[in-house]
């Protein structure tokens, strides 16, 4: 969960199942091999499932288990602390930059 992409891999697919293309355009501007990667790894760390259906062509579907919707719910309660702090950091922020000067 410590690269740049992870984070939102994971929310979007709190939403819904997709497939390969329809995560690119929703994590945009991700490119097709950091979003290969970042699937690969977060099915590793058992974060996400890929279903292969036997079609022609292949569709794959990409969703969370249960340990990645566990997950999900730690980082909506991150976003939601992040929203309820912004002020307050946004004033520390420009309060330390002025220090730096």
């Amino acid at each position: 969960m410590g690269d740049k992409w992870s984070v939102s891999v994971v929310c979007q697919l709190g939403e819904s199942t997709y497939r390969f293309n329809e995560l690119r355009r929703l994590v945009n501007p991700i490119t097709q091999r950091m979003l290969s990667v970042t699937l690969r790894a977060l099915e590793r760390d058992g974060l996400v499932s890929r279903t292969v259906h036997p079609t022609m062509p292949p569709r794959v579907d990409y969703a969370l288990t249960g340990r990645g919707l566990s997950l999900l719910d730690v980082l909506r309660d991150l976003a939601g602390w992040a929203d309820a702090h912004a002020e307050e950091i946004g004033s520390s922020r420009a309060e330390f930059d002025a220090q730096a000067q």
